[in-house]
C-alpha cells in the first residue's frame, strides 16, 4: 500500500480552489466542494479560542493567539473573510509589528502554516489519517507493506506513533526507525518534494 498523503497540485495552483494565499480566489480549501462548509463559513461562527487551538494545532502557528484575535475581531465587525487575499491582508496587518528585516519572510511562513490549518480542518484531515491508520494492518497480508508519505509534522507525528505502537504490539515484523527524505537533485528538480517524509512498515 502506498499512501500519499499530499493536496494535488492542481489544486493548489487552481485560485477558485483557494489553497493558495498567492491568488485572489474565495477562500473554499474543501478538496471536495460537493460536501462541507468553506473555510470562510468555517471562520463565520468559530470562536477565538477554538480558533486559536486550530491553528496551534494543526500547523504549530507561534503567533496563533494574536491571529485567532485579529480574524475573530475582524468578523464580529461585520467584514467576512470569504476570500484569500482577505485572509492575507488580515495576517499581514497583524504581523505588522514585527522588524522590517524578518516580516516579509515571517508572513509568507504564516500564511503558509494558516492556510494548511483551515485546509486540514474544513477537510477533517486527521480524523481521516486516524481511521486510514487504525483499518491499516488489516489490509495488509502477512510481509505485505505499507509506504506512506506525510508533509507536515502533525500528519509525520500521527503516522510514526501508530506504526511504532503496532511494531511494539506484533502487528508490524519492522518499521522505520528514521524518516526518508528526498535527495537534494528531486527537491531541484520538484521543489514541493521539500516538505515530504516517507515511513515504512512491514506486515507480521
Amino acid at each position: 500500500i502506498l499512501a500519499d498523503l499530499g493536496v494535488s497540485s492542481m489544486q493548489i495552483d487552481n485560485p477558485k480552489r483557494g489553497f493558495s494565499f498567492k491568488v485572489d480566489g474565495p477562500l473554499d480549501l474543501r478538496l471536495n466542494q460537493e460536501t462541507g462548509i468553506s473555510a470562510a463559513e468555517r471562520l463565520d461562527t468559530i470562536t477565538r479560542e477554538e480558533l486559536a487551538g486550530m491553528l496551534y494545532e494543526n500547523s504549530d502557528e507561534p503567533y496563533c493567539e494574536e491571529l485567532a484575535k485579529a480574524i475573530t475581531d475582524e468578523i464580529r465587525r461585520g467584514n467576512r473573510i470569504d476570500t484569500t487575499t482577505k485572509l492575507r491582508r488580515v495576517i499581514e496587518d497583524t504581523l505588522d509589528f514585527l522588524p522590517e528585516k524578518e516580516k516579509k519572510d515571517t508572513i509568507k511562513k504564516t500564511c503558509q502554516r494558516t492556510f494548511q490549518a483551515l485546509r486540514i480542518d474544513v477537510n477533517q484531515e486527521f480524523e481521516v489519517l486516524y481511521e486510514f491508520m487504525e483499518k491499516l494492518p488489516g489490509a495488509l497480508r502477512p510481509g505485505g507493506r505499507v509506504a506512506i508519505l506525510t508533509f507536515h509534522s502533525g500528519e509525520d507525528k500521527l503516522v510514526k506513533q501508530a506504526l511504532k505502537e503496532g511494531y511494539k504490539s506484533g502487528i508490524y515484523s519492522d518499521y522505520a526507525k528514521d524518516v526518508i527524505r528526498p535527495s537534494a537533485q528531486e527537491c531541484a528538480a520538484n521543489g514541493r518534494a521539500r516538505s515530504t517524509k516517507m515511513r515504512w512498515a512491514v506486515r507480521a
